[in-house]
């Protein structure tokens, strides 16, 4: 332990240190969980949801054509022309658009007709309006999957709240939208969620893919299952097709209490400040959102202790969520011994001057916030990577906590290789783009798997 941090300091982040055997625990709890999802009995209980995504093709890297992708995940949104010309050679032509916050309250109707405008206006500028393209729509959202272009809203998130969208399907909204224009002609094959997107954007060059990992503001995965254990597809005994891509939803892992044992604390403040207290209790110990303002609960109360920055405080860190989690990033990133993005941040913090030891107490109570992230990260593949019960596989993660933090890769990996089978083999690979060249991805297996009339 770095000789320069206080016992004070060492004693506040015990509750992050989690030991081996806690993991192996972790592992065990979610392993019960995520079959409870999958089991129809016991599906309406389980807090691990394990919806079926009516994804069972993933691509083989011969798909070809172009396809259209529609990317609604929060306050941007992407429409994107993807052209498979071979499994190297793919051109994406993309246009982000900025959202008027009225239609984040608004009614449904607005907001899927400002979709299906930006939609018409850019396949104009692309010369495709009259192709009636296939299109893959990734609507980030809780959906309850019906059909692989059926997808009921359960509930908005992200500061949406639109009248007339909760319980219906969203791909028969957009649809109807731009059959209202009437100047376009589109044909919406599928709607997904980014998880799905990750995994198949993946495979399609990495054959062996079968787990997609979100860790950045959120957190999520999915896996390919066994059809015939996918006991909520209605056709899980009959299909002719072996597999299931299976959305987790394991944000909401601990919901019932099975977490509190590598809960802290600070992570019960942070859930009663959020405005879903009480739920997705797994994603809140592990994503972006979270880890600044966890990290800043503890600097604050040494603060007030004395441990750490004496004379030295801000108001600045006074005030929820200014921590942001890049920080942690930033800081992390510094050699030992060299404090030059830990500074930087301290500036922007207002906090100034302050001693080495305080710059060392906040990089280990960074690390300790991290790690326990990567940590519990890795019990989530394990666990998805045992109930396959395979020995060699390919995860495709996108997000901004795995891309951005300095060391993130490599604890997820080190700490799965101490939990998996000895001779279990996995690679883990950066998805690119996989809510945009994902969704497309998913609409080319769609309209490629089906049998040719």
């Amino acid at each position: 332990m770095p000789s320069l941090v206080n016992m004070e300091v060492e004693l506040a982040v015990k509750g992050f240190l989690i030991d081996q055997e806690k993991m192996v625990e972790v592992v065990e709890r979610m392993t019960k969980e995520l079959k409870m999802g999958l089991a129809k009995d016991t599906h309406p209980r389980a807090v691990i949801k394990c919806f079926v995504t009516y994804v069972q093709d993933l691509p083989t890297g011969k798909e070809r054509g172009k396809y259209l992708a529609l990317d609604l995940g929060g306050t941007n949104f992407r429409v994107l022309l993807v052209t498979l010309l071979s499994q190297t050679d793919i051109h994406i032509t993309s246009k982000s658009y900025e959202f008027p916050s009225t239609l984040m309250t608004g009614t449904g109707k607005a907001l899927f007709d400002f979709l299906a405008e930006c939609l018409a206006e850019f396949c104009k500028e692309n010369a495709v309006e009259n192709d009636n393209l296939p299109l893959g729509f990734t609507f980030s959202f809780p959906l309850q999957q019906q059909g692989l272009s059926k997808g009921i809203l359960v509930a908005w998130t992200k500061g949406f709240n639109c009248e007339g969208v909760v319980g219906k399907n969203v791909v028969q909204l957009l649809q109807e939208a731009i059959e209202r224009r009437g100047d376009i002609r589109i044909n919406t094959v599928a709607v997904l969620n980014d998880t799905v997107g990750t995994l198949m954007s993946c495979a399609f060059n990495h054959p062996n893919c079968r787990i997609g990992l979100i860790v950045g503001t959120g957190s999520n995965a999915c896996y390919v299952e066994k059809t015939v254990n996918a006991e909520c597809f209605e056709g899980y005994q009959t299909s002719p097709k072996p597999s299931m891509v299976i959305n987790c939803e394991w944000g909401a892992f601990g919901d019932n209490g099975v977490l509190e044992f590598v809960r802290t604390t600070y992570d019960k403040v942070v859930d009663k400040v959020t405005p879903n207290p009480g739920k997705q209790t797994f994603e809140k110990c592990i994503s972006g959102m979270y880890m600044g303002e966890l990290v800043r609960l503890v600097v604050v109360e040494m603060i007030g202790r004395g441990a750490m920055f004496v004379g030295d405080s801000s108001q600045r860190i006074q005030q929820r969520w200014s921590f942001k989690s890049s920080y942690i990033s930033d800081i992390e990133s510094d050699g030992p011994g060299e404090y030059r993005s830990c500074n930087k941040v301290l500036h922007e913090l207002g906090i100034i001057g302050s001693q080495e030891a305080d710059k060392e107490a906040l990089r280990f109570i960074c690390e300790a916030v991290s790690s326990r992230s990567a940590k519990l990260c890795a019990c989530g593949l394990v666990t998805i990577i045992n109930k396959m019960n395979i020995n060699e596989v390919v995860i495709g993660i996108d997000g901004s906590v795995y891309r951005y933090h300095p060391k993130y890769h490599d604890m997820l990996q080190f700490h799965m290789r101490k939990l998996l089978k000895p001779g279990v083999k996995f690679e883990l690979v950066v998805s690119e783009d996989g809510s945009g060249r994902g969704a497309a991805l998913v609409a080319a297996t769609a309209v490629q798997s089906k049998p040719k009339m």
